[in-house]
């Protein structure tokens, strides 16, 4: 389990070990330069037919990062000396499918349709789970705007960053001060909240201008809540905040989907007959199979 971080998440660990692997030998502190030969170093260990029994998951709190080592690591595979590589730093790839996962769920009980041609905003847009949610929700055929408190030029960088990266269409946006999210709120369809923990991205007052507001969907699970009116247990419930048809998901309901799907790509490195890489397009592939269930 490799990390550039100082310390490998406990997190991971455990569901690494709760999936069924014997051993997690943390390497913490790693540079990009150094996946290479770590990664060859574990794959002549062991015989052709015993390397598969050792897999590698990528960590960290870089999403841009991670998937740089994941490459890194596939780059040097020699088969048949090969092994499976996971990536998934601070959870955001897993967290981040649940998320939509959820959200295509809530959907399809009002409607036929997803996320295509959605009008879809994401506070905290410029953050792991954040980026990662919009380019899922980019890549699932809907118009994604990032939003960030800060400033429209992070956003900006942001969304240009994981456009050229994942091939996806995101656009930056400033959500700065009320005015501003009132604007953005006007068009919205779908809203995600994947700000810091402890900090209201959208109150009551905000919400009452997004009228064609179907879905808000917070991971947020440290009061105050990211999104006002969705709880941490909301399961696609009527959001209290505002009146109408939208639906509230909150960060019990996500997280739910987000640990089945880690574990279900956790146990696949175990049981697979030939290598897998994995990343955030199979964690969501994972989460839908897991969705409302």
């Amino acid at each position: 389990m490799v990390t550039p971080e100082a310390n490998l998440s406990p997190f991971d660990a455990n569901m690494a070990i709760d999936a069924g692997w014997e051993h997690c030998l943390a390497y913490n502190n790693l540079e990009l330069a150094e996946i290479s030969g770590l990664t060859q170093d574990a794959i002549f260990s062991r015989g052709p037919k015993g390397v598969r029994r050792t897999g590698m998951f990528v960590g960290g709190r870089d999403q841009f990062l991670a998937m740089d080592m994941l490459d890194a690591a596939r780059r040097s595979m020699v088969p048949p000396f090969e092994i499976s590589v996971f990536a998934d730093p601070s959870g955001a790839f897993t967290t981040a499918a649940g998320m939509i996962a959820c959200v295509e769920d809530s959907l399809s009980r009002v409607e036929e349709e997803g996320l295509a041609n959605r009008k879809v905003l994401v506070f905290g847009g410029t953050g792991p789970v954040g980026s990662v949610c919009g380019t899922l929700a980019s890549r699932a055929g809907a118009d994604v705007s990032i939003v960030s408190h800060e400033s429209l030029t992070k956003a900006n960088e942001v969304a240009q960053q994981c456009n050229e990266r994942f091939g996806t269409n995101l656009e930056g946006a400033d959500g700065s001060n009320d005015g501003k999210i009132h604007t953005l709120l006007a068009d919205a369809e779908v809203v995600f909240g994947a700000a810091k923990a402890g900090i209201q991205v959208l109150n009551a007052g905000h919400l009452q201008y997004a009228a064609r507001l179907l879905v808000a969907c917070d991971v947020n699970a440290v009061p105050p809540e990211g999104i006002e009116g969705v709880g941490v247990t909301s399961s696609s419930e009527p959001l209290e905040a505002r009146s109408g048809c939208a639906r509230a998901i909150g960060a019990l309901a996500v997280g739910n989907v987000k640990y089945k799907a880690q574990q279900a790509l956790l146990k696949q490195m175990l049981t697979t007959e030939t290598p897998v890489y994995l990343h955030f397009d199979h964690a969501l592939e994972a989460a839908r199979g897991n969705a409302g269930s």
